[in-house]
C-alpha cells in the first residue's frame, strides 16, 4: 500500500495512517481508494484487531477529492462513470462501518470534503485543538455536493438545520465550533490525540451504527419532521430561490438531504450518488473547478513564468505613493517578510500609509488571527519617508502614484536616479499603457506593469502587464515577487486598459446604457445580481465614482497613439455626464444613483425617473442578464484576438477574481465555450441588432465558430448549454 501504513499493537488497537507517497497532502483518488479497500478488508479479516485508530502522517488529515482527477476527460465523463466513482468511495466507507470493528478518526489537522466524509464514516471522531484544524464539507463552493455519504451522515448526526447550514454555506469550522455542532466528539491537545482515541476504543464501543441496527427507521418515516426541521427546509429553499439558482448544487444538496432522510440508509447513499453524478457532469461544476481550482493553482505555481530564468527574491521593496493602493501593497509585502520603503510627497502622508497596516492588524489581533509580537515585527519592516535616497538597495519598485502620465514619469526618473541598475520598476496602473510609461525609464526592458486590485490585502489577483520592451527576466522576477505575496497572477500584453479594466468597463457601461434605454433602475440592479455579479452596476459606480471612468474614456479619446480608440464607449456617457452635472457623481459626493441617508439603508434616488424616463415596456430579466454576460464575453474575445490575452486561463481567472464575473460560468471565455461558440455568435448578432455594435462578434470569432473551435481544447469543454439561467 503506497498511501497507507497499518500498524498492529498488542492491545489489539491498530493504527492506520494516511500518508500518500510523494505528496504533501492526502487526497481521495483511485490509488487511495484501492489502498483503503485493501486495508479495510485486511482489518475486517484479522481477529487480533479489536479496533482501529485512523490518523494521518501529514500535517493535514485529508484535503478531500483530487479535483484534477475529477475533471479529467472534460466533456466525455458520463453520469454512469461519475456515479461509479462516487459509489466506490461510498462502498469503502460502508466497509469501515460494517467491518465489525470500531473505528475512531484521530483528526490531526484539516479534514475537508472527502476527507471529512471519511471521518464521518468512523464511529467516533477526535479532533486536535489547533485553529488550523478546520473540518467541513465545502463541495458546494465548486458546484458539487459530498458524494460518498456526507449529506446523509451529517443530517443524521446533527439534524437538518445544522447540516443544511454547513452544506449550503460550504463553510469550514474550527475545533470549538465543530465540538459545539456535534460533528466531532472530542477536542484534545495534539500530544493527547492518539491516547484519547485509544482510550475510547478501550471502552468497548459498539461497532454497529444506528442505521445498521435491525428495525431502524429513517427520521422522516417517524412522522415527518419536527417544526424546527421544517423551518430549516423553508429557509434553505428561500435562500436558494434568491441567490443559488445559477448553480444546481444548492438545490441538489437540499433534495439529497430531504430524500435521504426518508429512505433506508443504503438507498439514501445511492440517491446522493446520483445527485453527485449529475452535478459532476454539469458544465457549471466543471467550469468552477477548472478555473477556481486547476487554473488558479497552475497560475500560482508559475504556469506563465518564463523558463530558464533563475528564481529571485525581493528583500527590499520601494513603494512610491502611500495612498490606499500603496499602503495596501506595503502591508502585504511587509507581511510576506519584505523590508518596505513607503514613500510619499511628505512624511505625514507616508506615515498615514503605514498606519493602514496598523489598523488592518488591529482587526486581525481582535479576531485572534494575529499575535501582537508578529504584528509589531511586520510594522517595523515599513519605513515611511519622503526621501528618495532611502530607495537605495531596493530589488524592486512598485509605483502607485496618481493615474497621470506626467506624474508617473517624474516619479520614475527620481527613483531610477537612486535604485540599483538591476532593480525592476513596476507601475501599478489600471489603464495607462505600460510601453508609454516606460519611455520615462532609462531601462525599459526592466519596466513592467503590476496591477493590484483594491483592497490589496483582500484581493488575491494581480494582473501583470508586459510592455513592448519588457524582458522575460523582468517578467520572471515580477512573478516571483507575486509568489512571495501568495497572490494569483495573470499575464497580459500591453494595451489601454489591459484586460481587466477594459472588460470591466463593459459591465458598468452596460448598466448605464440600460438606464439610457429606459430600463427601470431596480430591474437593472436585480438582473446583475441574478446573473451572479456581487453588486449592481449603478451601486458600483457610486462607489468607484462616475468621474473616474469618464476621465479614462476621455483620455483614451484624446490619445492620438490610440488610433483605433478601442477604449471608447458606445452608450452610457450621457447618463454619467448628466449625473456629474447634477452633483451626484458618487457616494463620496453625497449621493449618486443611490441616496445614502444617515439612518437606514441606501435606496435608489427618486430623481432617476425624472432624469431618465422609464419605458412602458420592460425587458425580462433573462434578456438583461444576457446583455451583461455577452457584452463582457465578446470584449474578452476581442482582447484575445488582439493578443492582449494569450491564454483562456488568464482570461477566466482575471474575470472571476478581478471584477467578480460570475464564478458559475467559469469566466468569460468558459462562458462562450459552454454556451457553444456558434450559438454565442448567433445570439451576439441578435443582441447587436437590438442594442448596438458593441455586441457584434468579429470576423475572427465568426471564423472560429464556423470551424467549431472553442477557446479551450475540445476534450476540456463541457457540452454546450445555455447558461443565463442554469
Amino acid at each position: 500500500m503506497q498511501n497507507l501504513k497499518l500498524e498492529t499493537n498488542a492491545d489489539g488497537f491498530a493504527i492506520l495512517t494516511l500518508d500518500a507517497a510523494g505528496q504533501t497532502m492526502n487526497v481521495v483518488n483511485d490509488a487511495f481508494l484501492a489502498d483503503m479497500e485493501e486495508a479495510t478488508a485486511k482489518i475486517a479479516a484479522d481477529d487480533s484487531i479489536k479496533g482501529v485508530i485512523l490518523t494521518s502522517g501529514k500535517p493535514a488529515f485529508m484535503a478531500g477529492a483530487d479535483l484534477t482527477q475529477l475533471v479529467q476527460g472534460f466533456g466525455t465523463l458520463t453520469k454512469a462513470q461519475a456515479y461509479a466513482f462516487s459509489q466506490r468511495a461510498t462502498a469503502m466507507h460502508r466497509a469501515i462501518e460494517q467491518s465489525g470493528k470500531p473505528w475512531v478518526a484521530a483528526i490531526n489537522g484539516l479534514a475537508l470534503g472527502g476527507g471529512f466524509e471519511l471521518a464521518l464514516a468512523c464511529h467516533h471522531r477526535v479532533l486536535v485543538d489547533n485553529p488550523k484544524a478546520l473540518v467541513g464539507l465545502p463541495e458546494v463552493n465548486v458546484g458539487l455536493l459530498p458524494g460518498s455519504g456526507g449529506t446523509v451522515r451529517l443530517a443524521l448526526l446533527v439534524g437538518y438545520k445544522k447540516a443544511l447550514d454547513l452544506l449550503l454555506s460550504g463553510r469550514s469550522v474550527g475545533p470549538a465550533e465543530a465540538l459545539k455542532l456535534g460533528i466531532v466528539d472530542e477536542v484534545v491537545p495534539a500530544d493527547k490525540l492518539i491516547d484519547t482515541a485509544r482510550a475510547w476504543l478501550a471502552t468497548g464501543p459498539d461497532p454497529v451504527r444506528p442505521w445498521d441496527v435491525k428495525g431502524w427507521v429513517p427520521p422522516q418515516k417517524k412522522g415527518l419532521t419536527v417544526p424546527e426541521d421544517s423551518v430549516a427546509y423553508m429557509m434553505a429553499a428561500g435562500a436558494i430561490a434568491q441567490k443559488g439558482y445559477n448553480t444546481p448544487a444548492p438545490q441538489a444538496i437540499l433534495s439529497a438531504v430531504f430524500e435521504g432522510q426518508q429512505l433506508p440508509f443504503d438507498k439514501a447513499l445511492s440517491v446522493e450518488g446520483k445527485y453527485f453524478a449529475k452535478l459532476l457532469t454539469d458544465p457549471v461544476a466543471r467550469n468552477i473547478i477548472r478555473t477556481t481550482f486547476i487554473s488558479k493553482l497552475a497560475a500560482e505555481k508559475g504556469a506563465r513564468r518564463p523558463a530558464g530564468v533563475p528564481k529571485s527574491e525581493v528583500k527590499k521593496l520601494g513603494v512610491l505613493g502611500a495612498g490606499m493602493m500603496g499602503a495596501g501593497i506595503a502591508f502585504v509585502s511587509a507581511t510576506a517578510g519584505i523590508e518596505v520603503v513607503l514613500l510619499d510627497r511628505d512624511v505625514p502622508s507616508a506615515e498615514k500609509g503605514k498606519a493602514y497596516t496598523a489598523k488592518a492588524q488591529a482587526k486581525l489581533i481582535e479576531k485572534g488571527k494575529l499575535s501582537q509580537d508578529k504584528a509589531d515585527a511586520v510594522l517595523a519592516r515599513i519605513t515611511p519617508t519622503d526621501d528618495y535616497a532611502l530607495l537605495e538597495g531596493c530589488d524592486m519598485i512598485v509605483e502607485a502614484v496618481f493615474e497621470d502620465t506626467a506624474i508617473k514619469a517624474e516619479t520614475t526618473r527620481k527613483a531610477e536616479a537612486v535604485i540599483p541598475s538591476t532593480a525592476v520598476f513596476a507601475s501599478n496602473t489600471s489603464s495607462l499603457p505600460i510601453s508609454a510609461l516606460a519611455t520615462a525609464s532609462k531601462r525599459p526592458d526592466q519596466f513592467i506593469g503590476i496591477h493590484f486590485f483594491s483592497p490589496v490585502d483582500r484581493m488575491g489577483l494581480v494582473e501583470v502587464i508586459v510592455g513592448k520592451q519588457t524582458s522575460k527576466e523582468t517578467l520572471a522576477k515580477s512573478l516571483d515577487f507575486i509568489a512571495q505575496l501568495r497572490k494569483t497572477p495573470i499575464v497580459v500584453n500591453d494595451s489601454r486598459g489591459f484586460y481587466t479594466s477594459r472588460v470591466f468597463r463593459m459591465f458598468i457601461f452596460e448598466g448605464v446604457a440600460m438606464l439610457e434605454d429606459g430600463v427601470e433602475p431596480a430591474r437593472i440592479e436585480n438582473a446583475a445580481k441574478a446573473a451572479g455579479f456581487p453588486i449592481g452596476p449603478l451601486a458600483l459606480l457610486d462607489e468607484v465614482t462616475m468621474e473616474l471612468p469618464v476621465k479614462i474614456v476621455d483620455e483614451a479619446a484624446r490619445d492620438s497613439a490610440d488610433t483605433e480608440n478601442k477604449y471608447t464607449i458606445e452608450r452610457g456617457m450621457k447618463v454619467l455626464g448628466r449625473m456629474i452635472e447634477l452633483g451626484r457623481g458618487s457616494r463620496k459626493a453625497g449621493g449618486g444613483f443611490y441616496d445614502y441617508p444617515a439612518t437606514g439603508s441606501k435606496h435608489l434616488w427618486a430623481g432617476l425617473a425624472q432624469e431618465f424616463p422609464v419605458s412602458e415596456s420592460q425587458p425580462d430579466q433573462e434578456e438583461l442578464k444576457k446583455r451583461f454576460l455577452y457584452s463582457q464575453a465578446n470584449e474578452t474575445a476581442q482582447t484575445f484576438e488582439e493578443g492582449v490575452l494569450e491564454t483562456p486561463e488568464d482570461a477566466d481567472l482575471g474575470a472571476i477574481y478581478g471584477w467578480g464575473f460570475p464564478a458559475w460560468t467559469g469566466g468569460t471565455l468558459s462562458y462562450i465555450d459552454t454556451v457553444g461558440i456558434a450559438a454565442f455568435v448567433a445570439e451576439s448578432d441578435r443582441l447587436a441588432r437590438l442594442y448596438g455594435p458593441r455586441f457584434a462578434p468579429s470576423a475572427w470569432l465568426r471564423e472560429k465558430a464556423a470551424k467549431g473551435e472553442g477557446f479551450y481544447p475540445a476534450a476540456n469543454q463541457p457540452a454546450a448549454k445555455e447558461l443565463t439561467s442554469a
